[in-house]
Order: structure tokens, then C-alpha cells, then sequence
């Protein structure tokens, strides 16, 4: 046992990425088996009284804390749903860079879980911990979660919730639920000085390096191209124009496995000759001087928007919600920033891979154990995927963020007015909008948000083929299997992550390293790991 706990803690690190890319992003199965609650399932002895007369349900949430989006009680979102759903929610915020850490902890040993966690899925450890019996089989209950089987129903997701069952059939998470992705991220840079040394727009990644290159010529000082956070935001954004997606944000969450859309296989994509064509031109736009070498290590929001705001940097990969708090801060005159749709590269114009369902709620199995279970439950289901309850976590309050115009929403004014533009106000000021707890994704209920021209790029974007394309699906590993798969993925992502920034940087060569990287990884045995995930997929 101890040497399965240990597999289970190790996974839990190297996968804390796999459940958040993307996050970093915002914005990524046959229906729910309706089948009746297990007969040993606690009834609320009081489950027919209305919930006003009640007193509040009381539970504890683990809650993942962004430092772009930091956490405040008081947000009206937060004190709008406990009000009108009779509940007092205590919060556990915990630092995004702990959180998987954290989870796996309280699943693992069963000390201090709380009732509900936040903002995870079933991929990797929990997926081991489900199985183990450590998290409530939530499909079991799907009587008590009307509102969610409503919106899977309504969204047409049926057998993308279905494919979230694991091995023995059952699903063991509520998970966010998209109508539509959509197109929140990707290239930004100064329209303003394309005009201005007349260069047209970029759409391929050749293009892009035209362009870089005449902002250097222009301004020798600057490092044209800078990245928000990290490389892990390039890569996701960018590899899959190459055919890859691998590393800490990679679209199967293996750190090292890519994802084979035509041939339906994953593949060593961290030793492919995509990765390596891949590494080839972003490591010559780090030799040339064009690529911010202090991308290399996290750059904090505050000094990354310095960069472009002061024209340190002229060109990123990061979110459209932050264009606003950028030019309101820029120093040039005439500045502009634009986003552009995904530029072509050896696979195609690819963003990075989103599903229509993401990360969402878990329950410890303790939590079961609780005499008003059920009503957890339902209130719980009423509170994140009722067409109230969604409407507070994205919108706010009726009459205090937003009036409705017959069927036109009309933001308040100091919504409208602020600078840092509606979507991200309503985040910051009011709570409106997290990934943690907005649950409930209408393409066009987000398009509000933003501006007419963001709304004229998701067009764009949504009539390119395969602009973005499928999460890669999740083996069914049983216990004995995810274990070993446990084994070989972290010194495999360790490895990885260190080539990865000497290929980058050039402390390590493409053409006279490479054979030695391919053969560290063959001997931690990268084809093995490959095997198993493709030996049990559905």
C-alpha cells in the first residue's frame, strides 16, 4: 500500500498542469445514467421542505486561487449564490501552484478533505484515487443533479459527459460544460506598427518571423516577442500548429504523449521530428534576439504588461482580456494591440486543444457520509448548472452588473467605462466569470463581453477547419496500470522540461544533442508509456 501511495503522491505533481491549461485558460459525455440513487445512499429526512425555511446548508469548498485572479469572499457572485441558494460555503483558497498537491493529500489520506473541491477532473492520480474509492461515483445520484443533466441534454454533449466514465463505468465528477469553444487567446501584437512599417498581418509562423524581425531592426533593444507566465503558455498555444502539444499545459496532460488526430493514436510527440522542427524556430528566434529570454522563467503579469505597454516587447502570446489594462498603460501614442486567429505552421492553423467539458466538481467520498447528502447534492447541482445559478457566476446580479434589454444584456456603466474592459472587471470587481466557479459556458452569452472585434475574430476562428481542435481522449487504466503509467511519467516530464530549455536557450544543440536527448528518453522508456495509453483507450 505504501508503494502505491507514493506512485499516487509522485503523479500528483507531475500532472498539476494537466487539469489547468489551460487554462489557463478558460474554455474547454450517452447522457448520465438516470438510474436511481444506491439504496444505502443517506436521505435528507427533510428533503420535501422548501429551502427558505431551512437553515443555511453549511459545507466547506476547496477553491484554486489565481494570482491574476485573486479570491475575495465579498465578491457579489460568491455572497449572491449562498444567499439565494439557503447555503454558508466556508472557502479553502489555496494557490493554483499548490492545488493538485494539496488535493491529492486530503484524497489520499482522507484528512482534511473538504465537502467539495473545485476545479478538477478525473485525468491521472484521481482517476487511481476514483477507483481506490476515495471520491463519490457522482453518476450514481444523477437524480439529484436534474440541472446538470438538463444542460447536457440542451448542449448536445451526451457522449463527450459519457466518455468521462472510467473503468468501471461510472463518472465521478461534475464537469464544466461549453456549448461551443471559443477562440479566448492566442497572438497579440502592435497593429499600430504594422501599419506603420507596412507589413501585413501575420498567418503563418514564417510571417511571424518577418515581422519580429523588422520590429528588432527597428528597435534593437527591445526583444520583439514576449510571453505571459511562461513557455508553457507558448507551447500550448502554438505546438499545435506543428502537430504536438506536449510539456507542463499539454493537451493529453502526459507532460510527453501527443495526440494523433488522423490516425487516432497518441505518439512520442517529445521525441518526434514535429517537436524537433517545433524547438528548431523558436530556438532561432531566441539566438536572434527576438524572443524575450526572461520568458524562460514565469514572467509576472504586472512586468509582462510593462513590456508591451512601454514597447519593451511589441509581440505575445496571451489572453484578449487583457488588451484594455495594456494600451490604458501604454506610453506610445497611436498604440494598438490586436489579436490574430491561429497562424499556419507544418500541421495547419491550430490554438490549443479544448473539449466541451472541463475541469469541475468532486466530491470525497466522506462527503457521503453526510446525513444530508442528497440536499448537498441538489444545491450543489441548483447553485452551478441552474439557469440562475450559471447566470450569477457569469453575469452577477440582475440590477447591479447587468439590466436586460428584452433579450440584449446591458452592462452597468462603470462596467462599461472601466479599463480594464467588461470581462475582465466582472472578474476582478465582482467575481463574474472564474474558471473555478463559472461552470456553465454560453459562446454567446461571452461574446458580450468583449468587443465587436472580438466577437468578428471568434467568426474567423469558428470558420477555419480544426482551428481547435479535440482534447485527446483518456485511457482506462485500472489500478496496476496507472501505477506504472505513474512510474515512467514524471522522470519522463522531468527530463523532458530540461532539454526543453537548453534546446531553447542553445545550451544544448538540435543537430548535435538530439540523438542523446531521444535516447535518455527511449531509456525511461517514453515508447512504453506511449504503449499503455494507447493499449487502453475505448
Amino acid at each position: 500500500m505504501f508503494k502505491k501511495k507514493s506512485a499516487l503522491l509522485i503523479l500528483a505533481f507531475s500532472l498539476a498542469a494537466s487539469s489547468l491549461a489551460a487554462c489557463s485558460s478558460k474554455k474547454e459525455n450517452a447522457q448520465p445514467s438516470a438510474s436511481s440513487p444506491p439504496a444505502s445512499a443517506s436521505q435528507s429526512p427533510d428533503a420535501s421542505t422548501p429551502a427558505q425555511s431551512e437553515d443555511p446548508i453549511k459545507f466547506s469548498v476547496f477553491y484554486s486561487d489565481n494570482a491574476t485572479l485573486p479570491f475575495k469572499e465579498d465578491w457579489l457572485t460568491v455572497q449572491e449564490v449562498q444567499k439565494r441558494f439557503n447555503a454558508d460555503i466556508k472557502f479553502e483558497v489555496i494557490p493554483i501552484a499548490d492545488y493538485q498537491t494539496k488535493v491529492s493529500l486530503a484524497l489520499n489520506t482522507g484528512n482534511n478533505a473538504p465537502d467539495v473541491i473545485l476545479y478538477q477532473s478525473t485525468k491521472g492520480e484521481n482517476a487511481s484515487l476514483a477507483l481506490n474509492g476515495a471520491l463519490v461515483p457522482i453518476s450514481d445520484y444523477s437524480d439529484w443533479t436534474p440541472n446538470f443533466n438538463e444542460r447536457v441534454k440542451s448542449f448536445g454533449l451526451e457522449d463527450q459527459v459519457a466518455s468521462l466514465n472510467l473503468k468501471d463505468g461510472k463518472r465521478y465528477y461534475l464537469p464544466s460544460l461549453y456549448d461551443k469553444p471559443f477562440y479566448d487567446g492566442g497572438l497579440i501584437l502592435r497593429e499600430d506598427l504594422l501599419e506603420k512599417y507596412s507589413l501585413q498581418a501575420p498567418k503563418t509562423f514564417d510571417d511571424l518571423y518577418t515581422v519580429l524581425k523588422k520590429f528588432k531592426e527597428e528597435n534593437p533593444d527591445s526583444y520583439p516577442l514576449t510571453i505571459l507566465a511562461g513557455p508553457r503558455v507558448l507551447y500550448r498555444m502554438t505546438m499545435p500548429s506543428f502537430g504536438v502539444s506536449v510539456g507542463k499545459n499539454g493537451a493529453s496532460g502526459t507532460n510527453t504523449l501527443s495526440w494523433d488526430y488522423a490516425n487516432q493514436t497518441y505518439f512520442p510527440g517529445a521525441i518526434s521530428d514535429q517537436y524537433k522542427e517545433y524547438m528548431a524556430f523558436f530556438s532561432k528566434l531566441y539566438a536572434e534576439g527576438l524572443l524575450d529570454p526572461e520568458m524562460a522563467e514565469p514572467i509576472d503579469g504586472d512586468k509582462w504588461s510593462q513590456k508591451m505597454a512601454t514597447g519593451k516587447s511589441f509581440a505575445t502570446y496571451a489572453y484578449y482580456d487583457q488588451i484594455g489594462g495594456v494600451a490604458s498603460a501604454a506610453t506610445e501614442a497611436g498604440f494598438k494591440l490586436q489579436m490574430f486567429p491561429p497562424l499556419a505552421g507544418p500541421a495547419g492553423a491550430h490554438h490549443q486543444p479544448k473539449s466541451s467539458t472541463g475541469s469541475g466538481i468532486l466530491f470525497p467520498k466522506k462527503t457521503a457520509d453526510r446525513p444530508d447528502f442528497e440536499r448537498l447534492v441538489r444545491t450543489i447541482d441548483e447553485m452551478f448548472f441552474s439557469e440562475e445559478g450559471a447566470k450569477i457566476w457569469g453575469l452577477g446580479a440582475e440590477g447591479t452588473t447587468y439590466t436586460m434589454d428584452g433579450d440584449k444584456i446591458k452592462y452597468a456603466d462603470d462596467i462599461v467605462n472601466s479599463p480594464n474592459g467588461i470581462y475582465k472587471e466582472m472578474q476582478l470587481k465582482y467575481g463574474a466569470g472564474s474558471d473555478v466557479t463559472q461552470l456553465v459556458w454560453i459562446n454567446a452569452q461571452e461574446m458580450t463581453k468583449y468587443d465587436e472585434n472580438y466577437g468578428q475574430i471568434n467568426a474567423v476562428v469558428a470558420a477555419m477547419p480544426d482551428a481547435i481542435q479535440a482534447i485527446p481522449p483518456t485511457p482506462l487504466f485500472d489500478d496496476m496500470v496507472a501505477e506504472e503509467a505513474a512510474s515512467l511519467q514524471t522522470p519522463l516530464a522531468d527530463t523532458f522540461e530540461i532539454w526543453a530549455d537548453a534546446f531553447l536557450t542553445g545550451k544544448k544543440s538540435l543537430d548535435k544533442d538530439w540523438d542523446q536527448y531521444v535516447k535518455e528518453m527511449k531509456g525511461l522508456q517514453i515508447e512504453r508509456f506511449a504503449q499503455l495509453y494507447n493499449d487502453n483507450l475505448k
